[in-house]
């Protein structure tokens, strides 16, 4: 059951300053899915993340409808505050899904 605060289907949107170098934010990414894969096992990783980092829009789009969504986007955040500040990027919470265009599955990330 999702707690106060968070809806089923929630999606968090990260909006890069420029300056912030993108390589170092999709390593954090990537760190944070590893993060979430000790927490809840590889294969619920592969079935329940999306996510999709796009550097020409300096967007990063993590879905937080499952409990590994949720929780890889509370440790992206976490990783982000600390490597580059909090006035480095916004994050807000959207009812919008990721679309084909925007979102990239973790079975896709290793192509």
């Amino acid at each position: 059951m999702a707690s106060q605060g968070e809806k089923r289907g929630s999606t968090y949107r990260y909006e890069f300053k420029e300056g912030i170098p993108l390589e170092d934010a999709k390593e954090a990414l990537l760190l944070a899915v590893m993060a979430a894969e000790s927490l809840h096992g590889r294969s619920r990783v592969q079935l329940d993340a999306s996510f999709r980092l796009d550097e020409a829009t300096r967007i990063c789009v993590v879905n937080a409808s499952t409990d590994v969504g949720r929780d890889i986007a509370r440790i992206f955040t976490g990783y982000l505050t600390r490597e580059f500040g909090e006035g480095a990027f916004q994050v807000e919470r959207t009812s919008a899904g990721i679309t084909e265009g925007e979102g990239k599955s973790a079975k896709e990330r290793s192509s």
